[in-house]
């Protein structure tokens, strides 16, 4: 059984690298703030929305496995107490024991318990050694995954601004033309302006 838990162990923690999200029926992976399908960086490809979601997901894995971590940390700790109170209780059943032959039974039985112990506790440390790991891995991932949906939102602030900023630019310059407001000059210096601030937000929307 200690074995398997090893083995469990281990493997939880090959796999938290990146967490896997499906949605629609496709398995996405995110890892280092970047969204993969089938091994290829889609990030850019999906829509701003689709982002957020599996963004979202992502982090809400994280957390989930790093209570596992702390769960399987814990139980890790409540089997050592338990074989501390197992050994404590045989020394006591041996030195209850008077005959000669039961006390030298029970003397091998307590050295099979020691070594038993020596292995468990062995076991037992490396398991709480992988679950310490594992906890950190997720606190770590959870991490991205949050500054990951931080940095996306004031993407998208700024792209919001910059396209208000561009339309209110866009209103007056069209407002004024209307009204035969400007000189030559003055629809030059415009059509520069809205050039700049057109390129801005082309720019904010690539960061994306």
């Amino acid at each position: 059984m200690k074995y398997i838990l090893t083995c469990v162990g281990l493997v939880f923690v090959l796999f938290l690298n990146a967490q896997e999200v499906t949605k629609e029926g496709k398995i996405y992976e995110v890892k280092n703030e970047k969204i993969f399908l089938e091994g290829k960086d889609v990030t850019a490809t999906l829509s701003l929305e689709e982002k957020a979601i599996i963004f979202k997901e992502a982090a809400a894995i994280a957390e989930k496995v790093k209570m596992e971590a702390a769960a399987k940390l814990e139980a890790a700790k409540a089997k050592e107490v338990e074989a501390k109170a197992k050994l404590e209780a045989e020394t006591a059943k041996a030195e209850s024991v008077k005959s000669e032959k039961a006390a030298a039974k029970l003397k091998k039985e307590e050295e099979k318990a020691v070594k038993e112990k020596e292995k468990a506790a062995k076991n037992l440390e490396k398991e709480k050694a992988d679950a310490e790991k594992a906890q950190k891995k997720a606190e770590k991932a959870e991490k991205k995954a949050k500054k990951a949906l931080e940095k996306q939102a004031k993407l998208e602030s700024n792209l919001k601004k910059a396209e208000d900023k561009l339309n209110k630019s866009q209103q007056k310059y069209e407002k004024l033309k209307r009204k035969g407001k400007l000189s030559p000059v003055d629809d030059s210096k415009w059509l520069d302006k809205l050039s700049k601030l057109t390129e801005k937000v082309e720019k904010a929307k690539r960061k994306i």
